[in-house]
């Protein structure tokens, strides 16, 4: 009688180390995928940031002053396009000749290392986590 069979398929061992593998690509990627997701989302704050700047100056073309109002006052939402940024309006030292426009992440962007995007009335745009350049962030 024959016992010895054609062995067709995989050992165990050959399946641990494929798993064991696959393990350590995905640990590797999964950090850089979210990276990369997380700054492709900054485009939709940016992209609301420039929207909002450009409807402030049309503001103040017409009324000689800025305004704080997103809503109201400029006719935007507070939230960008797709949601992932709260933007805000704010007048520096008390003045309507000069703002501050603030894009605040919320949801799955909240993680993001830049935080918040900021951009001026005089177009400076910063981040407070940027290492002193704008190109990390902006």
């Amino acid at each position: 009688m024959n016992l010895q069979t054609n062995g067709k398929g995989f050992t165990l061992i050959e399946l641990l180390i494929v798993v064991a593998i696959v393990a350590i690509i995905a640990a590797v990627a999964l950090p850089s995928y979210d990276r990369y997701v997380q700054r492709t989302r900054r485009a939709d704050g940016r992209e609301a940031l420039m929207r909002v700047a450009a409807a402030q100056e049309r503001f103040y073309t017409n009324r000689n002053r800025y305004s704080t109002d997103v809503t109201a006052g400029l006719g935007l939402g507070t939230n960008s396009e797709k949601g992932y940024y709260s933007i805000a309006a704010a007048f520096v030292g008390g003045s309507d000749q000069t703002y501050v426009l603030t894009a605040t992440p919320q949801g799955a962007q909240a993680n993001d290392a830049c935080h918040e995007l900021t951009i001026n009335n005089t177009g400076l745009k910063a981040a407070p986590s940027d290492t002193g350049t704008n190109g990390a962030c902006w």
